[in-house]
């Protein structure tokens, strides 16, 4: 028997417990990760909730995750991984491999269904599984401790400056500086890019300068933004509640782009001369491909982005799952293993 410990919601928004299962024997193309870090996404409470009806109990969550390879498969001994290197693990534990997105590279859109690590018995342990081609080496400068909340929360904001060809002399908006959108404050400033945050506290002014924000602006005054009008090369939209759409829209450039991560769950109302009026458009991404995931490990690595977090014993998940939920996360809470 592969027995692995873990913390496991039994039942939808029930607190976690300890529960020990059988992993199995190791298949071919999988790797075992003993865990070392793991951060706490929302994106771990929507599933421990069953908010989008698709969660298994017991549930062990968790998809930020910092470990060292402890054990290869037969077909993963050969691609470059070693045992003992440390590597990540984020929102993703496998893809087919063989479909048109995979074979295109963008294995995050797999046509057969990838398998998110929070549905393959999560990072919430003290060892994980995924295929080999998700596992992330990680370069030696970067800070583990902090690192964990760069697999999802991170490359969720960095696939946007991909996708747009986001470069030094860029002017970028930032919607909501929480966990997603202070992560997207440092490496826009990393990159050299203009960046103006918005946001709907006054209080953190003084902070998100000191992350990188050029300029701080007030996301309830609609007269600032209106101020702003035909600025931005890239908005990006990281809060999932509606807000007046229209003076966003219009605080594009011409060629500019609107980008929502935040999964906002009523339509947005775009009005189509609004698109049409200075070639104008809206999109939205995923996380990334792995390519995509170990680009923005080095480029942390190489920068010293490290996520602003504030660190858990495992032992103490419940605690620290209460304290997100409660949102006073200052920005990301990630748990040390402690088993």
């Amino acid at each position: 028997m592969n027995m692995i410990k873990s913390y496991a919601a039994k039942e939808a928004g029930g607190e976690l417990e300890r529960y020990d299962y059988d992993a199995g024997e190791l298949r071919p193309e999988d790797v075992e990760v003993q865990v070392e870090y793991c951060g706490i996404c929302h994106s771990d409470l929507s599933m421990i909730d069953n908010e989008w009806g698709m969660s298994r109990y017991p549930l062990i969550a968790g998809h930020e995750v910092i470990g060292r390879i402890v054990a290869l498969g037969s077909a993963a001994q050969d691609k470059g991984l070693k045992p003992g290197q440390r590597v990540g693990i984020g929102w993703t534990a496998r893809s087919c491999g063989h479909c048109d997105a995979c074979i295109s590279g963008n294995h995050i859109n797999c046509l057969e269904g990838a398998v998110p690590t929070i549905l393959n018995n999560g990072g919430f342990a003290e060892k994980l599984r995924a295929g080999w081609q998700w596992i992330i080496p990680l370069p030696d400068n970067i800070d583990i401790e902090s690192a964990g909340p760069l697999l999802c929360g991170g490359i969720t904001v960095f696939k946007p400056l991909l996708m747009h060809h986001i470069t030094a002399t860029s002017r970028v908006g930032v919607i909501g500086i929480g966990g997603l959108g202070h992560i997207a404050i440092k490496l826009l400033h990393a990159m050299g890019c203009e960046v103006t945050a918005f946001s709907s506290n006054p209080a953190k002014e003084q902070e998100v300068r000191a992350m990188g924000a050029d300029k701080v602006v007030n996301s309830r005054d609609p007269q600032a933004l209106k101020a702003l009008a035909g600025q931005f090369d890239l908005i990006v939209n990281t809060v999932n509640v509606d807000l007046d759409w229209q003076p966003w829209f219009e605080a594009l450039a011409y060629g500019g782009n609107f980008h929502t991560v935040g999964a906002v769950m009523k339509p947005l109302p775009v009005p189509a001369f609004t698109l049409i009026a200075g070639d104008r458009s809206i999109s939205g991404s995923a996380t990334g491909t792995p390519f995509e995931l170990r680009k923005l490990m080095k480029f942390a690595g190489r920068c010293g982005i490290a996520p602003t977090v504030e660190l858990y014993p495992m032992s103490q998940i419940n605690e620290a799952i209460r304290h997100v939920r409660d949102g006073k996360a200052r920005y990301r809470v990630v748990l040390k293993a402690d088993f």
